[in-house]
């Protein structure tokens, strides 16, 4: 089979490509939000994250396999390190999908974007990565944010459920900074990517898989739909993803990826009828700041 070829030079048509190819990806991870929540309490959490996993294998191979990486892309020698990676990011998808069905679909969004602040300090502490001005700046924004997302929680003014899912949602952020630290560990020691998203797929299906005893339901036709349909947008959003960055430099990418905020804020009003509260618009632009300047810059 003849591998796809790679641009050389990222001149302008190609990181074209590129900023389409991440909007797209921003817009499938929204949609994959809005599925996840229009499907509700109606089907147990650790179902909803056996299909995102398992359905989402099948573009994922399907893509391996159109680059020539499937099977040999598989092959790892640090499984140990995959083991870690996989279960922070298991547990990061159980908490983010009741996250999602606890809060509206802008504040859920918005608390993942908490992770490259705790990405920040994470990669400081473990990996010696330096932690600049910029970053410490970012990372106070970012803890800022929080503090401004978690005050109506403490005040009493949300409903219970709404103080769970501020709790959850800092979780996720820190237990996805937690993988994203693992995931750059694998890459310097040389693992691929398409081994990393497929070992990921696969531990957090066998995850999901492992709440069948505690009862499973058989959904109806459109439980069904929404089911596969959060695989399917799921797993296509990381190839969007990945092919981004085929064709544009991550520096060039970075501010596309903060549309998956203005994706939830329009697709949670239009589909749900939901409207921010007073806690998003405080928090909101500290924590997006925040994370913008905390994120990686790539080294010229």
């Amino acid at each position: 089979m003849t591998l796809p070829q790679t641009p050389t030079s990222l001149d302008v048509s190609n990181e074209r490509v590129g900023v389409v190819l991440r909007i797209l990806s921003t817009l499938a991870f929204a949609l994959m939000g809005v599925f996840v929540k229009a499907l509700g309490d109606t089907v147990p959490l650790g179902q909803v994250v056996f299909f995102r996993s398992a359905v989402a294998m099948l573009p994922l191979v399907a893509y391996l396999w159109w680059r020539g990486d499937w099977p040999r892309g598989l092959r790892t020698s640090r499984p140990m390190g995959h083991i870690g990676r996989c279960l922070m990011g298991a547990a990061a998808m159980f908490t983010s999908f009741a996250t999602i069905r606890l809060l509206p679909l802008a504040e859920a969004t918005m608390l993942s974007y908490l992770a490259p602040v705790v990405l920040a300090v994470l990669a400081w502490a473990l990996l010696g990565e330096r932690l600049t001005a910029r970053r410490i700046a970012g990372v106070s924004l970012g803890l800022a944010g929080a503090t401004a997302f978690c005050l109506p929680a403490f005040a009493g003014v949300l409903p219970d459920a709404g103080g769970l899912g501020v709790f959850l949602g800092l979780v996720t952020a820190a237990l996805t900074a937690g993988a994203l630290v693992q995931v750059r560990r694998l890459t310097l020691l040389g693992e691929g990517s398409g081994a990393i998203a497929f070992w990921f797929a696969l531990v957090s299906a066998l995850g999901g898989l492992a709440t069948l005893p505690w009862g499973w339901v058989w959904p109806g036709p459109t439980g069904l739909a929404l089911l596969i349909a959060i695989g399917l947008s799921g797993g296509l959003a990381q190839i969007l993803m990945t092919l981004s960055f085929s064709y544009a430099d991550a520096s060039a990418l970075a501010p596309f990826e903060y549309l998956s905020v203005l994706w939830a804020v329009v697709l949670g009003f239009a589909v749900f009828a939901e409207i921010p509260g007073l806690a998003f618009f405080i928090a909101g632009p500290l924590v997006l700041f925040g994370a913008f300047i905390s994120r990686p810059v790539r080294s010229k």
